[in-house]
């Protein structure tokens, strides 16, 4: 790269320049120095120094020249101008001195003009200063004073402005106080200021936790007395409107109704409770970022709490106030679940209710253990029943506590079926099993309040004489009155199934049946056949007074003597059984079918070796009798009793053994004929034939004996 050349200045430059210097300038009147700094600059920068120097020298020399011969030409008249220049001179220094001193002079006074703005100056100076530290005075003082003012309202309570103050505090906008070490040291101890305030909320909180479990028993006796009422004014309006009978408190109809005068037990004319430290202290821990840490806190108090509820052991009179207490805590707990959005989760909710009603249920269980008395059961469960109705609507599951309840009421049961049972034995062994003795009225009409009986039943208890003795003290008397007994206790297990049928909410799983009705009806079986055998037992007795005889040659006009006796025995008896004419009407035909079977017994049984027509005859002739008396009283429908034995003597004494003897006619005419019984007749008729010596009579036996092996080769299986 060629070296750039360097500008060379003439005499015409120098020149030029010398004169923006104003030294060439004759109009000049003083050296303007300052133009010659960038001259100077730019020679030395061009590095022509020395042409500058050697171009000036020149110039001088030129210049002096110039001035000698001016100078020469005009040499008087410069004389005189340097004499007149020596005088300029003399007075310039006179003047020169003059200024001088008036320049002391005035310095003097400038010096302590000067001093003296030197000191309004710094007294300026110090007066701002002064103005600036009364501002950041008065800044610090408002800020102390809110700061102050910060402790004042944490004492107050009033927790969330004294926060907004120190937020305020820390986003102050930029100040001269903001960089003063006071400001500093107020923000480094803002975090103490917040935890003051942390703590005091959460020391308010924790008095309101305290407040609460001293008022949760008061909550949970109202929720308790709200349920009741609820339960009694539905059930007054289920009694007047019979389309609502199945629907139960907390159905949707009765959730509809009750809304209209739904009662709050947090807050009432009662109680009030306040829910505001909560919400203040749930606030704070949020704007704080320490939510977490109030969460888990609260959560562990509520667990002490709940823990500190369960006494051990349960007195079972404190259940009533405990499961009012445990209503309480969780009545408020479900509010603070709905109010509070997500601080709560009802996952620790329900872990603090599925442990507390555990250890209820075990508590319950240690105080039941071991107590013999079932109304200490009921109570129990009439308690705990109460309790999960006053909790129905919130969201927690109660089909453990209802499983122990059921328990409860089976344990109850069978304390009650043990003692029921101890007492019924006792006072059946201790009956005499005669009828109730009614004195007065007034005991007719208390006994009839508290019986199952039905209205006609009542009625004519009520029209029959007052002391009136329904019955004898006889045995069978005792026994009919057994059947009363039992006949009562089986309207009493009817009148008990449409009650417990009706108690139930919903008609599900059909009607409700005792399985004591089938013990009832076997037991009444029984008693009813105990008077048929005392009966036919008499009987027996009559029967031993027959002396039927059984080849008479000729045949009776009157029935036999004992049946008079008999029958008036019977008639007697039975009717003053007190029991239903229904079973009156067994007694009779369970004494008739005795009757019957005997005089079949005696037609064809093995105690009576042979007989004639004459003594079957005879048989008829009472059996006659008997229908008769049947007739005339009013049981004529129980001679049926005798068909077999008329069909079975009717074929030999009409000599219609033939027709017997063909299936048809077996089947129609005479099924209700046994063909062994036939046959022993038969036998006997033709063992007796066989004793006599006329020939026709002897004639006559071989043909029953015949007919005799003839009906005895019919299949066993039929006439049976």
């Amino acid at each position: 790269m060629l070296p750039r050349r360097r500008p060379q200045f003439t005499q015409e430059n120098i020149d030029q320049q010398l004169q923006q210097i104003h030294l060439l300038d004759p109009s000049s009147s003083s050296e303007n120095l300052e133009q010659l700094g960038p001259v100077i600059k730019q020679i030395h920068t061009n590095r022509q120094q020395e042409i500058f120097l050697r171009t000036a020298q020149g110039l001088i020399d030129s210049k002096d020249a110039e001035i000698e011969k001016i100078c020469g030409d005009n040499y008087q008249d410069f004389i005189s101008s340097v004499s007149t220049l020596f005088t300029v001179k003399s007075y310039t220094d006179k003047m020169k001195e003059n200024i001088q001193s008036l320049d002391t002079s005035v310095s003097q006074l400038g010096r302590g003009l000067v001093e003296k703005k030197r000191t309004l100056l710094q007294s300026k100076k110090t007066a701002a200063n002064l103005d600036e530290a009364i501002d950041t005075l008065q800044a610090c003082l408002r800020v102390l004073d809110v700061v102050n003012r910060v402790g004042e309202m944490i004492q107050e309570g009033k927790y969330w402005g004294a926060l907004r103050s120190l937020e305020d505090i820390q986003s102050m906008p930029t100040t001269s106080l903001s960089q003063t070490p006071f400001f500093q040291h107020l923000l480094s101890s803002l975090p103490s200021l917040r935890a003051q305030i942390k703590d005091a909320v959460t020391a308010s909180m924790k008095q309101w936790l305290l407040e609460i479990r001293n008022v949760s028993t008061e909550v949970g006796r109202l929720a308790n007395e709200a349920m009741e009422t609820r339960t009694r004014r539905w059930r007054s309006r289920r009694e007047k409107d019979q389309s609502l009978r199945l629907s139960r408190v907390g159905s949707a109809v009765e959730m509809i109704t009750y809304e209209k005068t739904e009662f709050n037990v947090l807050d009432n004319d009662t109680i009030r409770v306040d829910f505001t430290p909560l919400f203040e202290c749930i606030h704070i821990y949020t704007t704080l970022n320490s939510l977490d840490e109030l969460q888990k806190s609260y959560q562990a108090d509520r667990k002490a709490q709940s823990d500190l509820i369960l006494p051990n052991p349960l007195p079972l009179a404190f259940l009533p106030q405990l499961t009012q207490e445990i209503s309480g805590f969780f009545i408020v707990e479900t509010h603070v679940l709905e109010t509070t959005n997500a601080f709560r989760s009802e996952r620790e909710v329900e872990e603090l209710w599925d442990s507390l009603v555990v250890g209820l249920a075990n508590s319950v269980t240690d105080a039941l253990r071991s107590e013999r008395d079932p109304e200490e059961y009921l109570r129990a469960k009439e308690c705990l029943l109460s309790f999960i109705m006053t909790l129905e609507t919130s969201p927690y599951s109660t089909d453990s506590l209802q499983n122990f309840i059921i328990q409860l009421f089976e344990h109850y049961a069978k304390l009650l079926e043990a003692q029921f049972s101890r007492r019924f034995e006792s006072i059946v062994h201790q009956d005499d099993h005669l009828p109730m003795q009614i004195e007065a009225t007034s005991e007719t009409e208390a006994v009839l309040e508290v019986v199952f009986v039905a209205d006609s039943d009542k009625t004519q208890i009520k029209h029959e004489p007052v002391g009136k003795r329904l019955a004898g003290t006889s045995t069978l008397s005792q026994i009919a009155q057994i059947v009363t007994n039992l006949e009562y206790f089986q309207v009493a297990c009817s009148e008990l199934e449409r009650s417990l049928t009706s108690l139930r909410s919903a008609q599900r799983g059909g009607v409700i049946r005792l399985t004591a009705r089938a013990s009832f009806e076997a037991t009444l079986t029984r008693s009813l056949g105990r008077i048929t055998g005392l009966i036919t037992s008499k009987l027996d007795q009559f029967f031993e007074l027959s002396e039927y005889e059984w080849t008479p040659p000729t045949r009776e006009d009157a029935p036999s003597m004992y049946l008079y006796e008999l029958v008036n025995w019977l008639t007697t008896v039975v009717d003053s059984l007190v029991i239903k004419e229904a079973y009156k009407d067994e007694a009779y035909k369970g004494a008739l079918e005795y009757i019957a079977g005997c005089l079949m017994n005696f037609l064809t049984g093995r105690d009576i070796a042979m007989l004639n027509e004459n003594a079957i005859s005879n048989i008829l002739i009472d059996v006659d009798f008997l229908d008769e008396e049947l007739k005339r009283i009013g049981r004529s429908h129980l001679s049926s009793v005798f068909v077999e034995l008329r069909m079975t003597t009717s074929i030999p004494l009409s000599d219609t053994v033939h027709e017997y003897l063909v299936p048809a006619m077996r089947h129609t005419s005479y099924n209700a004929v046994k063909h062994k019984r036939l046959q022993s007749l038969l036998e006997k008729l033709a063992r007796f034939g066989t004793t006599q010596r006329d020939l026709g009579a002897r004639e006559l036996a071989e043909k029953r004996r015949k007919e005799a092996d003839a009906v005895g080769r019919v299949f066993p299986g039929e006439g049976r």
